[in-house]
């Protein structure tokens, strides 16, 4: 463990001091055609849902017991591979930064007992609130659907980054220093508004959704079938508008043939479906691609 401590404290010092950093291949950190790397946060970013928990030793957990602070709100499971293998570098990155930065941690979804839960984190070594939290804090989020799930928020408890699965933990790194307002080399700030990446409330702000073409309709068009997108509910049982089915659930072929109807009908062109939906890929646990919810494996 220590020498791989070592080594990522080298990789992480020469990658903000050297000219060379853009050329350091990382999935989690966009790549601009310049090659320079970037990292993106929430235009006008909103709240963080509140809560009020207790955590795994007694202890009171909130967002408001960590303002001032960047806070990383990380959603696992014991059960969870890639959240198990995020730990350790989980537990660096607060022991580094912990005078600024706070990360808490929710679990969900978990058959295991409390105490044996408890057993767990103290084995892993884990020095950060543990709560444990219900369905109800799990939909204010947006469902949690996938694991982990870790939201990043501003000193002022407003969420400005989503990421689902693993990632390279240099990008956590990056982003809370970035926030702290600490170097951080060449990399690039950007913003983006929030279009449901984030919060699925914000899909109706979005002018373009995963699997609908809308390139071929006038600026008319377009408006009305955006319009019908977040005023229809999806019928496959989401809960969801249209819009929101989208971005939630990418391969959900019923909100699909939805809006390619809709879009059939703003153009006044017959609808003519398309060929059956290719089967789903089987899941990554590395990079989860969004079930109905985060369930434990079938043994």
């Amino acid at each position: 463990m220590r020498s791989r401590t070592l080594l990522r404290r080298a990789v992480f010092s020469f990658l903000i001091t050297s000219p060379l950093f853009c050329f350091f291949p990382s999935r989690a950190i966009a790549q601009e055609s310049d090659g320079q790397p970037t990292i993106r946060f929430v235009r006008n970013p909103d709240p963080a849902p509140a809560f009020a928990l207790t955590s795994l030793d007694g202890k009171p957990v909130s967002i408001a017991g960590a303002r001032g602070k960047v806070v990383l709100l990380n959603f696992w499971a014991t059960w969870c591979g890639p959240c198990r293998a995020e730990i350790e570098d989980l537990i660096e990155l607060q022991n580094k930064y912990k005078d600024r930065f706070q990360i808490l941690s929710l679990i969900v979804q978990d058959d295991d007992d409390q105490e044996a839960i408890k057993k767990f984190v103290e084995k892993s070594g884990i020095n950060y609130p543990v709560a444990i939290a219900d369905d109800d804090l799990r939909m204010q989020y947006g469902g949690i659907v996938a694991l982990p799930t870790s939201f990043l928020l501003d000193t002022e408890g407003r969420i400005v980054q989503k990421h689902e699965g693993l990632h390279n933990p240099l990008l956590y790194e990056l982003e809370v220093r970035a926030l702290l307002g600490l170097p951080i080399g060449r990399v690039k700030v950007e913003t983006f508004e929030d279009t449901g990446q984030v919060f699925i409330k914000n899909a109706v702000r979005a002018t373009q959704l995963p699997g609908v073409d809308l390139s071929n309709l006038t600026p008319e068009q377009k408006s009305a079938a955006l319009h019908k997108f977040n005023a229809e509910s999806c019928t496959c049982g989401c809960g969801y508008t249209l819009a929101q089915c989208r971005i939630y659930d990418r391969g959900c072929n019923v909100s699909k043939v939805a809006t390619e109807k809709i879009i059939a009908a703003v153009t006044g062109r017959p609808y003519e479906p398309a060929g059956p939906p290719a089967p789903a890929e089987p899941p990554q646990p590395a990079q989860p691609r969004a079930p109905a919810s985060p369930e434990k494996p079938r043994e």
